[in-house]
């Protein structure tokens, strides 16, 4: 489910979940294992990455369907301490946005030092809202931290998917609108 390869002292940390790359809490228990092992085994830097066209759709909803409550507050509790590793690591992570990364895709890539992503006809954004399900303010505040507050609530309240190009605008806070979709 995570790939791991050594580029020198940089070490690439590729979600390996396919077709998606889907969140579960399996996945997000060895990412936040490998992130905390990174530094501490040498490297200076980890690169968060997906399968070429996916970075990741984020959490597993079919999955979720399936899960009583104590195991979807496990898989939340997952998804935070994942978050909390990513943004505390000691060595910057950045993330390579490889394609589509709707959702959870877009959280993992808030709480990374730098994000880059590829050309095309992907999308990214926070659309959890759309099918029901509220911002929690953790990820509002990645969200306000990155892009200031009145982009903050657009993007979080439509729920957004935005190009990469529209994504970099709003980033650089080139454009005194807010994205539309």
């Amino acid at each position: 489910m995570l790939l791991t390869f050594d580029h020198g002292e940089v070490r690439e940390l590729r979600l390996n979940r396919p077709p998606v790359n889907a969140l579960t809490s399996e996945l997000l228990s060895d990412l936040r294992q490998a992130v905390g092992q990174a530094a501490q085994e040498g490297a200076r830097a980890v690169i968060l990455s997906g399968l070429p066209g996916r970075f990741s759709a984020g959490l597993d909803v079919p999955l979720l369907l399936t899960l009583d409550e104590k195991a979807i507050s496990q898989l939340w509790r997952d998804l935070y301490a994942t978050l909390e590793a990513i943004a505390r690591s000691p060595v910057p992570v950045v993330a390579a946005i490889t394609g589509h990364a709707p959702a959870g895709g877009t959280v993992l890539a808030l709480f990374c030092d730098w994000r880059v992503m590829a050309q095309g006809e992907f999308k990214l954004g926070l659309n959890e809202v759309q099918v029901g399900i509220p911002l929690p303010p953790v990820i509002v505040g990645g969200l306000r931290r990155l892009v200031g507050p009145r982009r903050a609530e657009y993007l979080g309240v439509s729920g957004a998917l935005v190009s990469p190009h529209q994504a970099r605008r709003v980033l650089d806070g080139s454009s005194s609108k807010a994205p539309t979709a």
